[in-house]
């Protein structure tokens, strides 16, 4: 794959292990399937998937599960120049279940991706040589070691210009205090060109429940453009770009990737208009569409 104009996606691959049904109260699961998962590579695949040229930056254990998620992301397109098999340490494995509403829940084992994102800092600089857009969230932010991983890559983005793309994607399992998730996320937001967030994290960053006026807020951290999606809700953008877009009924499946395959046909679709801000607003439908796709899936990738 060409690195002219990559855009770089920071962060891990996982191994989800989903029980492909929603599970009655009290009911236990009784079989696992595997997915490609992690937000960072859910969001390259799909960006990769619509034609974007797409890298994950980050690391993966040097196992039998680091090999199989590095082989679905070259299958899916994403370039793999900067993900850093690591001896030693083990692929993460996410245990995924449904209850009788679909809401997921997560048992998270090799969690700990302070090692994985430490061996790849030594090749941000040349992996932001000449990129096109960076996209960070706050799974990277948990931790001192990705903290500092990060902070490193938005500020080398910052510093060449390069837009710097910000999904929160908040898991609550992976903070002991929510404050300081947000705190970190309100970190990020304000420092990136795009924010793009659900209406709960929104809330979070915001302390606003309303999406429109959420919205207003988190442009008021610095932002050029901030995307707010509802579920089955309207989304909105306002900044740089003012519009508004109704997802299409689906049946789901699964709502465990949506977030994130909006989020890849976002940066895709930005990748095509030459990276202007100004274009989101006529992404949203497209956006939508993907990430209505990815609900009537079980995992996050087709």
């Amino acid at each position: 794959m060409s690195r002219s104009g990559q855009i770089v996606c920071l962060g891990e691959a996982i191994v989800d292990l989903i029980c492909e049904r929603w599970l009655e109260p009290d009911e236990r699961a009784d079989a696992f399937i595997a997915h490609h998962g992690g937000a960072p590579a859910n969001v390259a695949a799909i960006a990769a998937l619509n034609g974007a040229p797409a890298f994950l930056v980050g690391g993966v254990g040097n196992d039998r599960w680091g090999r199989w998620l590095a082989d679905g992301l070259a299958r899916e397109g994403v370039g793999l120049d900067w993900l850093v098999e690591v001896a030693g340490v083990q692929s993460p494995v996410a245990f995924a279940t449904f209850d009788d509403e679909g809401e997921p829940a997560f048992e998270v084992y090799g969690e700990d991706i302070g090692p994985l994102m430490e061996a790849c800092m030594p090749l941000l600089e040349e992996a932001l040589d000449g990129a096109a857009a960076l996209a960070v969230g706050t799974n990277t932010m948990v931790g001192q070691t990705e903290r500092e991983v990060t902070r490193q890559a938005v500020t080398v983005a910052r510093e060449r210009s390069i837009p710097v793309l910000f999904d929160p994607n908040h898991r609550p399992g992976r903070w002991n205090d929510q404050g300081t998730g947000a705190g970190f996320a309100r970190e990020l937001a304000g420092l990136a060109s795009l924010v793009k967030a659900n209406r709960a994290e929104a809330e979070l960053i915001t302390g606003i429940a309303d999406p429109e006026s959420s919205a207003m807020a988190l442009l008021e951290l610095g932002p050029e453009v901030v995307v707010v999606t509802d579920g089955d809700g309207p989304v909105i953008c306002r900044g740089a770009s003012s519009a508004a877009s109704q997802p299409e009924p689906v049946e789901v499946v699964s709502p465990l990737g949506a977030g994130d395959a909006f989020m890849g046909s976002l940066i895709a679709g930005l990748d095509r208009a030459g990276w202007d801000l100004g274009a989101t607003g006529d992404l949203l439908g497209e956006a939508c569409r993907e990430a209505g796709q990815a609900c009537r899936l079980w995992g996050a990738r087709p």
